[in-house]
C-alpha cells in the first residue's frame, strides 16, 4: 500500500465516522467522491476542499444510482484506489412486531446489499489497474446475536461473510479487501442506547486508526483493539450465561421510541438522526 490515497469514494459520509473520514482524508490530500444522504452536510465537507471533492446523494441500495455515480466520478478522477462502504443504519428489532419486518428489509437492504452496490461498479476497474482497497465497514455487532438487535447483527453478521468472501475473490487482483469491526463510536447510532458501552471511541480518532490500518494491509481492523479481545472472551462463554448476561441489559430502541434513528425509506415516525 502506498503512504495515502489519492483517490477515495466514501459512503456514509453524512454520519459520525463518514465525516471523520472525510475530513482526515480531505487533509492528507485526497480526491473525495462524498457519498450520502444529506446534501448540506456533504456541501460543507466538500467546501474544505472544493477542488477535490464531489458531493453524490443516491440511495446505496439502488443499483442504478451507485452505477451512475460510479460512472460520472471515474469519468472525472479515474479509477479509485480506495473505496469505502461505510453507509449504515442501525435500530431495535422485535420479531413479535409486523411493523419492524420493514425495518429489518431496509437495514438489510443498507448495511448489506449497499455493500456490495458501493464496490461492484469499481471491481473491474481495480482488476484492471492490478491495486486498490475495497473497505467494508461491519460491526462487532456482527460477531454474535443480541437480544432486541437481531437486525443490525444480521445486517452486520452477513456483511462479515460478505467480505470475506470477495477478499478470497480479489486476492489474487492484488485488491485489499477489509473488514471493519468497531465496538462504540461516539456517534448519532449509538446516541440513544440504554446499555453500557464499553470503549466507547471518538470518530476521529476511529477514522485515524482505520486508514493507517488500511494502508499497512491489515484485512481485519477492529476498533479499538480492546474491544475485540473483550467480545471474544463472552464468546467463550456457554451460550445460556451469555443470553442470560445479554437479556439483562436495556434494549436499542425501536424505530418510533425515545432516542431512536431514523431509517431511511420507512416513514418518519418521529425527529431522528439518519448516519448514512
Amino acid at each position: 500500500m502506498t503512504a495515502s490515497f489519492q483517490n477515495v469514494v466514501l459512503t456514509g459520509a453524512c454520519g459520525g465516522l463518514g465525516q471523520a473520514l472525510a475530513r482526515e482524508l480531505i487533509g492528507q490530500g485526497a480526491a473525495l467522491a462524498l457519498v450520502g444522504l444529506n446534501r448540506p452536510v456533504l456541501e460543507t465537507l466538500a467546501a474544505l476542499a472544493p477542488e477535490r471533492c464531489t458531493v453524490y446523494t443516491p440511495d446505496v441500495a439502488d443499483t442504478t444510482a451507485m452505477q451512475a455515480m460510479a460512472a460520472d466520478w471515474m469519468g472525472r478522477r479515474g479509477t479509485p484506489d480506495l473505496v469505502i462502504a461505510n453507509a449504515g443504519v442501525a435500530g431495535g428489532f422485535d420479531t413479535a412486531h409486523a411493523d419492524d419486518l420493514a425495518v429489518m428489509r431496509r437495514m438489510l437492504e443498507i448495511n448489506l446489499l449497499g455493500a456490495a452496490t458501493t464496490f461492484q461498479p469499481f471491481v473491474a476497474a481495480m482488476r484492471a489497474q492490478r491495486r486498490g482497497a475495497l473497505v467494508g465497514v461491519a460491526s462487532i455487532a456482527g460477531w454474535r446475536g443480541m437480544p432486541g438487535n437481531g437486525a443490525y447483527c444480521a445486517s452486520k453478521g452477513g456483511l462479515i461473510r460478505y467480505l470475506e468472501s470477495l477478499r478470497a475473490e480479489l486476492r489474487s487482483d492484488s485488491i485489499v479487501v477489509s473488514t471493519v469491526s468497531p465496538g462504540y463510536l461516539r456517534t448519532a447510532l449509538t446516541a440513544g442506547n440504554r446499555f453500557a458501552m464499553p470503549g466507547l471511541l471518538e470518530p476521529e480518532d476511529a477514522a485515524r486508526a482505520l486508514l493507517a490500518a488500511v494502508i499497512q494491509g491489515r484485512t481485519h481492523i477492529v476498533l479499538p483493539a480492546r474491544i475485540g479481545w473483550l467480545a471474544r472472551l463472552l464468546n467463550l462463554l456457554p451460550d445460556a450465561l451469555h443470553d442470560r448476561l445479554l437479556l439483562g441489559q436495556p434494549r436499542k430502541p425501536r424505530v418510533g421510541e425515545a432516542g431512536a434513528t431514523a431509517i431511511p425509506g420507512l416513514p418518519v415516525r418521529a425527529d431522528k438522526n439518519i448516519d448514512t
